[in-house]
């Protein structure tokens, strides 16, 4: 028979001195990424901060600081995240296939998580996971024979023209049309009585709003720039 222990005053189930709680000691950014996704998906990137974070691990929120150094680095990571998601799609001898391949799997990370769509759309980010997809859409470029400095301008056409297009899909309302019968209607009549005679002459067109036929649009659009004559930039001070 053991001698009894003397009893004492730590609560049942509480860690010992020393030791923090299992959920922070298992914590790492790759954690906190999905956690902070989990908010964005439920309450959208307002919703987005250290506690609301910190309540979906099981931690306080000061643990966190030791994976993220502010809420800036903690969007910063989930855009990386998803951009991680990415299967970069391998090179092919076709220039038009290879733009239009990464252009949907950029389109198919983005929709995957609409409410995040912006960060994957807007942050700048510096590290390897944020560059792989420039790196690969430069390739393609250069492969048009533009040299370093053209292949950026283009970059960042088709890079404007297809965020522009994802930022419209996810956040499509009113203004970009609907898919509801009645609300079509009553959009196209509201535009045909606008007073505006392009509008007016446009409502039906105007009131509607099809994702698919959008998005190929953008990519034949993208195309059609990337693959045409190479323009030569005017030097700085020239008229």
């Amino acid at each position: 028979m053991t001698e009894p222990v003397a009893p004492t005053s730590r609560p049942a189930g509480a860690p010992r001195r020393g030791r923090p709680p299992k959920a922070q000691a298992q914590l790492s950014r790759g954690a906190i990424q999905a956690a902070a996704l989990t908010v964005i998906d439920a309450d959208g990137i307002a919703g987005v901060g250290m506690r609301s974070v910190s309540r979906v691990l099981g931690v306080d929120a000061k643990s966190l600081y030791h994976h993220v150094e502010s809420k800036d680095d903690l969007l910063d990571a989930v855009a990386e995240h998803l951009l991680a998601q990415l299967r970069i799609p391998r090179p092919t001898d076709s220039i038009e296939h290879d733009l239009r391949a990464m252009a949907h799997e950029f389109r198919r990370v983005t929709l995957a998580h609409p409410e995040a769509a912006t960060l994957v759309l807007t942050r700048q980010l510096s590290s390897l996971t944020g560059l792989a997809p420039i790196e690969s859409i430069l390739a393609v470029l250069r492969r048009t024979g533009r040299e370093p400095r053209a292949a950026v301008h283009l970059l960042r056409t088709v890079m404007a023209t297809l965020v522009g297009t994802l930022l419209r899909e996810v956040s499509a309302g009113p203004t970009f049309g609907t898919t509801d019968p009645d609300g079509i209607a009553e959009r196209e009549r509201t535009l045909r009585n606008s007073g505006l005679p392009e509008v007016a002459a446009a409502a039906g067109q105007l009131a509607r709003f099809d994702r698919e036929r959008e998005f190929e649009y953008t990519l034949e659009l993208i195309v059609d720039i990337a693959l045409s004559r190479p323009v030569r930039a005017r030097s700085a001070g020239t008229e």
